[in-house]
C-alpha cells in the first residue's frame, strides 16, 4: 500500500531518481510504501531550444526560471492523484522556513508531496505565490540547485513511514525526534586503544542504561546545541540528569 507519493519538478531528473534508489528510500520504493516521479520543466516548453529561464526584470546577474514550464509540470503532477486536500506543493528555497523534525513529522501525514527543485538565480516569484503552498529551507547556506534538498526531504520523511525501517524504534530514537541530540553509541570491540565501552552499557540493567542515555542526550545537547535545549521544557528528572552530567563533566 502506497503511503506517500513524492513528485519532484527538476531539470535533472536522473540526479533525483538515481540517488533515491539507494538505502532507506530505495527500500521504501521497492516495497511500494512510497512512490517517486520526476517532472522536467523542459518537457513543457514550446520553443526549439526548450527554454526554461530568462533574464531577470530590473537587471542583475544570473537567470530566472520561467513561470509557465514550472506551472505546467506541477499541473501534470497533480493529475496523478485525485486527493487534493492532503497534498502540498513545496518550493525548496534558502528563503523558506527551516526544516525541522516537527515539520517532517507533520508532512509524513500527507498523501502527496510535490517538491520544486529550483536552479539558476531563482524562480519567478509569481510561481511561488500562485502554485506553491509553502517554502522550505535545509539551512542557511546556498547550493547549486534544489535536487539535493529534495532528496534530503524525501529521505527524512520516508524513514518515518511505517514499515520502512527494520526496527520501528530507530526513527523514534533518532536525534531531534525528542527535541534533543542523540546519545553516544558503541559496538564491538569492547576495548579500543585507551577507550572502552561505558560500564553501564555492559550491565544489562535496562533502567540504568535508559537513564544513562537520557543523561548523555541532554548533556550533548547542552554542549553542542544549547538553542535546542532552550526550546524544550525539561521535567524534574531531566533537569536532575543534566545537572548530574555537568557536575561529572567538571
Amino acid at each position: 500500500m502506497v503511503l506517500m507519493r513524492f513528485d519532484v519538478v527538476t531539470l535533472f531528473p536522473e540526479m533525483v531518481t538515481t540517488a533515491a534508489s539507494y538505502g532507506v528510500t530505495g527500500r521504501a520504493l521497492e516495497r511500494n510504501i512510497a512512490t517517486l516521479a520526476v517532472w522536467n520543466p523542459r518537457d513543457y516548453t514550446y520553443d526549439k531550444h526548450k527554454t526554461v529561464d530568462d533574464r531577470p526584470y530590473g537587471g542583475g546577474p544570473g537567470m530566472v526560471m520561467k513561470y509557465q514550464p514550472l506551472h505546467d509540470a506541477v499541473t501534470d503532477a497533480k493529475k496523478i492523484t485525485t486527493v487534493t486536500e492532503n497534498r502540498k506543493v513545496i518550493c525548496l528555497s534558502p528563503q523558506g522556513k527551516p526544516i525541522t523534525q516537527d515539520l517532517l513529522s507533520k508532512a509524513v501525514k500527507l498523501s502527496q508531496l510535490i517538491l520544486i527543485a529550483g536552479r539558476y538565480e531563482g524562480i519567478d516569484e509569481r510561481f511561488v505565490e500562485l502554485d506553491c503552498d509553502d517554502e522550505w529551507s535545509i539551512g542557511d547556506y546556498v547550493i547549486s540547485g534544489g535536487e539535493l534538498a529534495a532528496l534530503i526531504v524525501i529521505d527524512a520523511i520516508t524513514r518515518l513511514l511505517p514499515g520502512v525501517l527494520g526496527d520501528a524504534e530507530s526513527a523514534v530514537q533518532d536525534s531531534h525526534v525528542s527535541g534533543l541530540l542523540d546519545c553516544p553509541h558503541f559496538t564491538r570491540p569492547e576495548q579500543l586503544e585507551a577507550c572502552s565501552v561505558p560500564d553501564v552499557l555492559m550491565s544489562g540493567n535496562h533502567a540504568d542504561i535508559a537513564r544513562w542515555r537520557m543523561k548523555q542526550a541532554l548533556g550533548r545537547t547542552w554542549q553542542r546545541r544549547p538553542d535546542l535545549l532552550k526550546k524544550k521544557n525539561l521535567n524534574a528528572e531531566q533537569e536532575h540528569l543534566l545537572k548530574e552530567f555537568i557536575v561529572e563533566l567538571n
